[in-house]
């Protein structure tokens, strides 16, 4: 099953068509960074200088957050539940380092994170001429070839060096631009410090998505080469400092994904057919989690950072469900399109490209019930999928490659499948049987690619026998299959490893499909709509998130809800004021045990009227003085619609305060070699 992309949003009432960027609206690239239209709001914008540090401070991490340098030696700041997952691999029944938090006596303590990287963009340049020439006056699936050929042989020969750095060429406003991102990266990354969990996630999942919050949602990392501290002399300024209501903030980091630039045919389709699809999957999953967590204490320890993913998930769609079912909103994005519709009469430049692309939809739909659950999700499964089609595509030039499996990709890629990582039986278990199940039932039992993902198996029966049959759990042998390339792949009897292969033709002939009928069409109407929106409106647009670096500016504001004025910020007092005893609602045993010397009245969490989207999880909110002041790790119930558009009224971004942390470096997590690092002084 193909899971589809997250990007945390927002539910949205009303607010300025986003055609046009209003008001703190925008995820603006780097090199595209609205000065003018900041300094009139706000009487101030950050200069090129300014904008150049913050760059070379800010961080994507593989797990799809973001983070900063927040010390010459390599220190990272992020969120927790960016590193929940590490803490969950490095975990065990007599050391959970995930309940416990993780306080390293020294350096020397600090633990590798599995298949995680960091990466700091180094440059960005504009491919977008190159790309499109190449694609030429070709359709279909020769234009995906000729522009996916294209784009990784400006990759390749953008990072010869590809130890040390990565190049990406990323596709912007739906293919009007493609830039070039080269990145330094950093391959080995450890764990640095956390909370215990109940300090992170205080108020679990009926505060996600929810403000006033109490929660100490943040972790550091710090990134090491040759087994020796990354020297980051371009880092943030730590600033253990209270906000101020009304300044000016800027939230910096890589975005996953918005759809904010769909035409009202797509939106029709994520209504009618893709969203359905995904709560009802997801919450059968939440439940079958829960159900099994509900075993013993073990395998609720063992599942705890897979139930918090599908919740966080199904919140998120659900209140992309209810905003593109709210007749104001969706009248507003109708409203948008009439607009450029209006605006673009005559030119025939854009030509039929609504229409295009609406064609294109109907073809999609067909599609995209068997595209989407070719796909078994689980660990293991994924190593196998990964081994199997690196294996044959690793066999060809590079430019015929399928994305993903270029030469700038595959060292991530081989990271990420041998790196040492524990495997849970039961969970893995548990996914494949999900997902083949849902397979079943929404393409029939008696579909071919039913048959062909099932045999005479159920899928209890099928998930059994692969999953204790399979040796992938092994890095070592991974690395084996890895390095012994196609010919080891085809002389394994390993069942994961055959049924991944049983699957690849199937995967690979929908892919194509997917590209011809749908993928080069839209892209191609989408790029004659970017012109379209270029002449009508100028720089005021923005494009999509795509998981690259991005910058929004905001300023420190709460927003009236049901009449009422939301406050802008919270106290670590608080936390004890809404403390029940039970879960989530339970105290932190490190809150308990260090209650006398808490400083109650220092800020705890606060908002921010920032334009943000999932992915900015674990990105500073910085200052108009360049210090990092918080770390962004949530939105607010009002942002759950923001893959769509944003209002700046209602949507804001929830940070957790560098006054909180250095507070809990000092007295609730004692770290004084951190506290120092960060050059805080004791109270």
């Amino acid at each position: 099953m193909r899971l589809p992309q997250l990007a945390a949003g927002a539910a949205i009432l009303a607010f300025a068509l986003p055609a046009v960027a209003r008001a703190d609206e925008g995820m603006w690239t780097f090199d595209a960074f609205p000065a003018a239209k900041m300094r009139a709001t706000y009487g101030w914008a950050p200069d090129q200088g300014w904008l150049n540090k913050v760059r070379a401070s800010a961080v994507r991490l593989t797990g799809g957050c973001s983070a900063s340098f927040v010390s010459p030696e390599g220190l990272i700041l992020t969120n927790h539940h960016c590193v929940v997952s590490c803490l969950q691999d490095l975990s065990t029944a007599q050391n959970d380092i995930v309940a416990n938090g993780f306080t390293p006596a020294s350096r020397t303590a600090e633990r590798r994170c599995p298949g995680q990287q960091a990466e700091v963009v180094t440059a960005i340049t504009d491919v977008t001429a190159d790309v499109q020439r190449a694609i030429g006056s070709a359709t279909g699936e020769a234009a995906v070839k000729a522009r996916d050929a294209r784009i990784a042989d400006i990759e390749q020969t953008g990072c010869t060096d590809t130890a040390t750095t990565r190049c990406q060429v990323v596709r912007l406003y739906g293919g009007g631009q493609y830039k070039l991102y080269k990145y330094r990266k950093y391959s080995d990354v450890r764990i640095a410090w956390a909370p215990e969990f109940a300090a992170a996630f205080f108020g679990g999942d009926p505060d996600n998505f929810n403000f006033p919050r109490y929660a100490m949602d943040a972790a550091f990392l710090r990134a090491y080469e040759n087994d020796r501290p990354v020297a980051t002399p371009t880092h943030l300024r730590w600033n253990p400092r209270a906000p101020k209501d009304g300044e000016a903030t800027f939230v910096v980091g890589n975005p996953g994904s918005t759809q904010r630039l769909l035409t009202q045919d797509q939106l029709a389709f994520q209504r009618e057919v893709a969203l359905p699809i995904t709560l009802a999957t997801y919450s059968e999953l939440r439940g079958r989690l829960l159900s099994a967590m509900a075993q013993s204490p073990e395998k609720r320890r063992e599942g705890g950072d897979a139930l918090f993913g599908v919740e966080n998930s199904l919140k998120v769609f659900i209140g992309r469900v209810k905003a593109l079912n709210d007749p104001a909103f969706t009248a507003k994005l109708a409203a948008a399109e009439a607009d450029l519709k209006r605006r673009s009469a005559g030119n025939a430049q854009v030509g039929d490209a609504w229409g295009e692309i609406r064609q294109a939809i109907q073809a999609y739909r067909d599609i995209y019930v068997p595209y989407r659950f070719i796909t078994p999700q689980g660990d293991l499964y994924g190593y196998a999928e990964a081994l199997v089609r690196a294996a044959e595509e690793r066999a060809k030039p590079n430019s015929e490659r399928l994305p993903g499996y270029t030469d700038s990709a595959l060292p991530l890629l081989e990271k990420q499948v041998t790196d040492a990582k524990p495997i849970t039986t039961w969970l893995e278990e548990l996914m494949l049987e999900w997902s083949v199940a849902k397979a079943r039932e929404y393409l029939g039992a008696d579909d071919p690619q039913t048959r062909l993902m099932l045999g005479r198996e159920s899928p209890e029966q099928l998930s059994r026998r692969l999953v204790r049959g399979t040796r992938l759990a092994d890095p070592a042998y991974r690395k084996q299959l890895w390095e012994g390339g196609l010919a080891a792949i085809q002389a394994s009897n390993d069942p994961l490893i055959q049924y991944a292969r049983k699957l690849d033709a199937r995967d690979r002939e929908l892919t194509r499909l997917y590209n011809e009928r749908y993928d080069a069409p839209v892209t191609a109407a989408q790029a004659r709509l970017a012109t379209a929106r270029f002449a009508a409106y100028g720089d005021t647009v923005y494009p999509d998130a795509t998981f690259t670096l991005r910058i929004s500016y905001g300023k420190v504001a709460g927003w009236t809800e049901r009449g009422e004025q939301v406050p802008v910020r919270t106290t670590l007092g608080g936390a004890f004021e809404r403390a029940t005893g039970a879960e989530p609602f339970k105290l932190p045993a490190a809150f308990v045990r260090n209650e006398a010397r808490i400083g109650k009245g220092l800020t705890y969490d606060f908002v921010t009227t920032n334009d943000i989207i999932g992915g900015n999880s674990g990105s500073p909110v910085i200052d108009r003085a360049g210090t990092v002041i918080g770390t962004a790790f949530d939105g607010n119930i009002h942002s759950l619609g923001g893959n769509y558009g944003y209002d700046g009224t209602l949507n804001r971004t929830v940070v957790v305060s560098t006054e909180a942390v250095t507070e809990a470096l000092r007295d609730i997590y004692p770290a004084p070699a951190l506290l120092a690092e960060l050059g805080a002084r004791r109270r």
